[in-house]
This record gives structure tokens, sequence and C-alpha cells, in this order.
């Protein structure tokens, strides 16, 4: 951790107001990002960033610095993105249940369409395609897939953040390009013979 960080969590701690503020300023756009990249809907992810600011200011008390604010920060984020996709899982199971007992579902399920702001509006429809694609592959190879080649970090950073070493990432990374492959071939294929 460098000394402003250092100091920054120190006053979060502290339960500085300011320091607060200077965090989610910081660490928002982040932490959005990464959360649109996996549950791919606009809405849950402003539902899920500000469940993880939530947490960063119950939990910073247990921050040890061992790692990177930056990582501990990745990791919460990952952790409430995957909690709604399975809160979004359950309630769409719930909602078959209730059609097969013939009652009305009035839940509402978003497309995978949706505007990742790392995406130039020319990419809009292979972005989708990808972003399609990856929902079908594990979510271990997902997150790597998502730090990398989204966010922008590399092996050792997504190594830190995921609890694992530098070799799993480079694995996880190799199976998610062979399993994306897999899924985008038939796009690719319709997408060549346009």
């Amino acid at each position: 951790m460098n000394q402003s960080e250092e100091e920054l969590v120190k006053n979060l701690q502290q339960g500085q107001q300011q320091a607060f503020k200077a965090v989610v300023e910081l660490y928002q756009d982040m932490v959005y990002n990464t959360i649109l990249s996996i549950v791919q809907n606009e809405a849950d992810a402003e539902d899920a960033t500000q469940e993880v600011f939530v947490q960063v200011y119950q939990s910073i008390g247990f921050f040890k610095g061992e790692a990177k604010f930056s990582t501990w920060l990745y990791r919460i984020a990952i952790a409430k993105a995957l909690d709604h996709e399975k809160k979004k899982k359950r309630k769409k199971r719930f909602g078959l249940v209730q059609k097969l007992l013939g009652e009305k579902d009035n839940t509402q399920y978003h497309p995978v369409e949706f505007n990742h702001p790392g995406v130039l509006l020319d990419n809009k429809e292979k972005a989708s395609e990808l972003f399609k694609a990856l929902q079908k592959i594990p979510d271990s190879q997902r997150i790597a897939f998502t730090l990398n080649k989204i966010e922008g970090l590399n092996n050792h950073e997504i190594a830190a953040i995921m609890d694992t070493s530098f070799y799993a990432v480079e694995s996880l990374l190799a199976r998610a390009k062979i399993n994306l492959k897999k899924e985008l071939k038939n796009y690719y294929l319709h997408y060549s013979a346009k």
C-alpha cells in the first residue's frame, strides 16, 4: 500500500466522512465497471455498487493492509456481483414455478442489452455477443477474463484479487479463451458470411 492509500484507509478506519467520500470518488467507476461486466445490467450494477461501498464502510475495521486496498475492494465488488446474479437466478426459477402453478409473475427480467462504458459504439454488437458468451463460462474463468481484458489488470493483480496463484490465473485465462471461442464460433461464422 502506498502512503496516500495507507493514510486514506487509516482515516476511513477512524470514521472520517471525508475519507469515505474520497474512497467513493476514487473507486466508484472501477467498482461499477467491474460489477457491470459481471451482472450485465445497469440498474443491478448500480445497486451492487452501493452495496459494495456500504460494506466497505461497515467492514473497514477488518482491513489489515496485507493486500492493496484496491485488491480488497475488487474482492468485495466481485462477491457482490456474484451474489446479485445468484439472487436473479433464484427469482427466475421462482418465476418459472409460479408460471407452472398458473400464478401471474410480475417480475421483469432484463435482457443482456446494456451499455458498458468501455465499449465503443461501433463495437456494441460484438461486445454484446462477448458478454452473452461470458455468461456461459464458469465464474472463475469469467472473473479472470473480465479483470484481465476489461479492467486491464495483469495476472499478478488478478491472482491477488482471486486469492490464487499466478499460474492458476494463466490457466483460467487460457480455458476462458477456449470456452469463449466455442461459444462465439457460430456468431463469427454467421458474421463472416455477411
